[in-house]
């Protein structure tokens, strides 16, 4: 399985996501798994998270080694998944797709659409948010997303 997580800089919700993903495949014992984020803008392209990101992942006893980068058409065609954080993202991935020569073998969805919340399933950018709040938001919400992703995962490979 290959997941590509998507914001717009790649700093802040993409690579928390990849973070904590990685970390549950991981206590999971699942096999073959490629887990990555990227950007839909080149801001940060070679450059660590945001030190709020590594933050809060710190506080949750996890880590990441990602340095920014962006999306790439290469990605439609290789990852399983892309999953967008907002519904900005989720329309400028799919415009992307859909100029791409060869339809695209990912399937583009929002992360937060996992939750079966309509209140949260925008994982807000926490980025211009003062101190660490939006950053909190934004984790529990990435967890339980990415908890009930592999949920519906399990579901669907049981059925």
């Amino acid at each position: 399985m290959k997941v590509l997580f998507v914001c717009i800089g790649n700093t802040c919700r993409s690579p928390m996501a990849a973070a904590i993903l990685s970390h549950l495949i991981l206590k999971q014992n699942h096999r073959d798994w490629l887990v990555d984020s990227a950007g839909l803008r080149d801001w940060n392209v070679g450059i660590e998270p945001n030190p709020r990101t590594l933050d809060i992942l710190k506080q949750h006893g996890l880590k990441t080694k990602h340095l920014g980068r962006l999306i790439t058409p290469q990605d439609f065609m290789d990852f399983d998944y892309i999953l967008a954080m907002d519904n900005s993202n989720l329309m400028e991935l799919q415009q992307m797709a859909s100029r791409l020569a060869t339809p695209p073998k990912s399937k583009i969805q929002l992360l937060g659409s996992y939750i079966g919340r309509k209140e949260d399933e925008i994982i807000q950018d926490p980025y211009f948010s003062q101190g660490m709040g939006g950053f909190h938001t934004a984790y529990l919400q990435i967890l339980e997303s990415c908890e009930k992703f592999l949920r519906q995962l399990k579901t669907d490979e049981e059925n």
